[in-house]
């Protein structure tokens, strides 16, 4: 599935740094569509880390919704509240943030 795991200390250390975050990507009725996952992949270079959220008209359950965009964007997905979640990858050129 993917790469690189993360431990339970660093999964927790960027489910601290997400709260504060806003939705940048948002899925609606299309579901996870090739834009989404280009949407997602282009913010998560930029940050690092981002928050998605399905809209309440997506067909597709949101925690099936979030874990396809993850996969398909190849990116850790660090959890799944509600209609949110919260996706991480490391930007090995340009990096933002440090794990313990």
């Amino acid at each position: 599935m993917l790469r690189n795991s993360l431990t339970g200390k660093q999964k927790s250390f960027l489910r601290s740094m997400g709260h504060k975050l806003e939705p940048v990507v948002m899925m609606g009725k299309e579901g996870v569509t090739p834009s989404v996952v280009q949407a997602a992949r282009e913010a998560i270079k930029k940050r690092e880390l981002i928050k998605v959220r399905v809209l309440q008209n997506c067909l597709e359950e949101p925690e099936d919704a979030i874990t396809m965009l993850a996969e398909r964007a190849d990116v850790n997905l660090i959890q799944i509240i509600g209609r949110n979640g919260l996706l991480y990858k490391k930007n090995f050129e340009n990096p933002k943030i440090e794990l313990p």
